[in-house]
């Protein structure tokens, strides 16, 4: 005879105060007079319930995303993209997540990777009066959200660790309302802040690493404008592996004398699957829904992308990169294939498989999209600059899918063609572009390995990001964290970097 399962548990009071019974409804209404409960509405508008035992993190972390309106740039179901629970497995898989659980320092890392701005603290780092300011800051705002990693111990809860979103917070009596994700558990409820803390100041017996906070926020702009490492390619642990611990070895050599003897040690070794492994983010539409008219917003996100090219080809770096690869006696024939054919046909029609694929929500799948036609057309509105735009018609099976790619071109002459020609040169981020920005992005000791002090200095001044242009530099940042976050955490070993405060 099966068991009964369990309908809710009843929540320990006190020292939570359900949120919807008297006393919490007084709470409410005299934390909205105050002014601490303007995170909440957005919040309350995204709540949801974790959908398996163990998707606290994933749950609290998917709200908040979506209270932030954080555009995941791909598709959920449908034409809708939507941040849920199944698309945050760029640290962890789902089934480690479904049977163990997951860290806080992977929560920290799924944040980052979804585009958020991501401040973590355990509480062995900070105090419990840094911990209030930073829910009164969150509270009295509506683009911050604090989420809370405690163990429920502490709240006289039944369970252990557990992962949920701070909705407002009480100032006379020192309340703060968690948002259990959680709700066929126990419901929202109030607890004192104090308690929560002695929640969070429990070390986590997987990690051996206490718990704590983090701030999660909308970043000033869209992180990665033309670059992104791919963190789902099967090929990106062994590349990661490769550039941050092979490289710098490599350079030690002897040999190593002059600037384009040190892009040959870097280059003539690279992972035969490295194309995949750092990629040009496109501008996606599909024809259906917008035709011939280009939207403001999407003429303002290609010349961010046009700016930010036309940064790292101004690059000192950039000029050693392009004249190594156009060299005949350069290694570079060795170089594996970055993404992208000189001739035009093969452009258009690979450009225009991969916006299908962004546009079904399937990046990086294996799902044979074939394009079966491209054209490259030049569109301007209002005398504004013409936008270069490949289109193509791309077919799956028996669907077809009309699909519209809005490039970014350094070129200074456009150039618009249906036909087979194949001098259409810099219509797209090339190698020399996707290089340049790599080698600016390793981390700074990686060059420490020269032994000519001369080629050191050099090699430094070309890599240091404090002289680049805005636009390059926080891209630059933003890939180099990536590289950092990502090999940590298939390490397991982020959660030994957040030994302090992460910004």
């Amino acid at each position: 005879m099966a068991m009964a399962g369990l309908y809710r548990r009843l929540l320990p009071y006190p020292p939570a105060i359900d949120f919807a019974s008297s006393e919490g409804k007084k709470l409410f209404i005299e934390a909205i007079q105050n002014g601490t409960m303007e995170g909440f509405y957005r919040l309350i508008s995204n709540f949801q319930t974790q959908s398996e035992p163990a998707y606290c993190g994933l749950a609290s972390l998917s709200m908040v995303l979506n209270a932030l309106a954080i555009d995941p740039g791909r598709k959920w179901k449908g034409p809708w993209r939507w941040f849920d629970e199944s698309m945050l497995d760029c640290c962890e898989s789902l089934e480690n997540v479904r049977t163990r659980g997951i860290s806080f320092g992977k929560v920290v890392c799924l944040a980052h990777c979804a585009g958020a701005k991501v401040e973590a603290f355990r509480t062995n780092h900070t105090t419990i009066d840094e911990f209030r300011k930073h829910v009164i800051t969150c509270s009295t705002s509506d683009n911050c959200h604090v989420i809370s990693s405690y163990h429920r111990s502490a709240l006289k809860q039944t369970g252990t660790g557990h992962f949920s979103p701070i909705g407002g917070y009480h100032a006379g009596r020192d309340m703060a309302l968690i948002l259990d994700v959680a709700r066929f558990k126990y419901p929202p409820h109030w607890v004192p802040l104090s308690i929560l803390w002695e929640g969070m100041n429990i070390i986590d017996d997987t990690t051996g690493q206490h718990r704590g906070f983090m701030l999660i926020s909308t970043p000033h702009r869209e992180p990665g404008l033309l670059y992104t490492l791919s963190c789902k390619h099967e090929s990106w642990v062994s590349i990661a592996k490769y550039i941050m611990e092979d490289v710098p070895l490599l350079l030690k050599s002897e040999g190593v004398n002059d600037i384009q003897k040190v892009l040959s040690v870097v280059f003539s070794s690279l992972p035969s699957n490295f194309g995949e492994f750092i990629k040009w983010i496109a501008e996606v539409r599909s024809q259906e829904d917008f035709g011939q008219i280009l939207s403001t917003e999407e003429k303002a996100r290609v010349a961010m992308k046009e700016e930010v090219l036309k940064q790292v080809q101004g690059t000192g770096l950039f000029r050693h990169v392009a004249a190594f690869l156009s060299s005949a006696n350069s290694c570079c024939r060795n170089l594996p294939p970055l993404g992208f054919e000189d001739n035009l046909p093969d452009i258009a029609a690979t450009v225009c498989c991969q916006g299908a694929e962004i546009w079904a929500g399937k990046y990086g799948s294996l799902d044979g999209y074939c394009c079966r036609e491209t054209c490259v057309k030049c569109l301007e509105a209002n005398g504004d600059k013409a936008v270069t735009v490949v289109s193509g018609t791309v077919v799956n099976g028996k669907c077809e899918q009309g699909v519209d790619i809005l490039v970014p071109s350094s070129q200074t002459k456009q150039s618009c063609s249906c036909s087979a020609s194949s001098n259409y040169i810099g219509m797209l981020p090339a190698s020399n572009d996707v290089l340049t920005a790599l080698l600016l992005a390793l981390p700074p000791e990686t060059w420490s390995g020269i032994k000519d002090k001369k080629l050191l200095q050099e090699i430094s001044s070309l890599v240091s990001t404090e002289k680049l242009p805005t636009l390059v530099q926080e891209e630059v940042l933003h890939l180099r964290g990536q590289l950092h976050l990502l090999k940590r955490c298939q390490e397991n070993k982020i959660d030994e970097d957040l030994g302090a405060p992460l910004s």
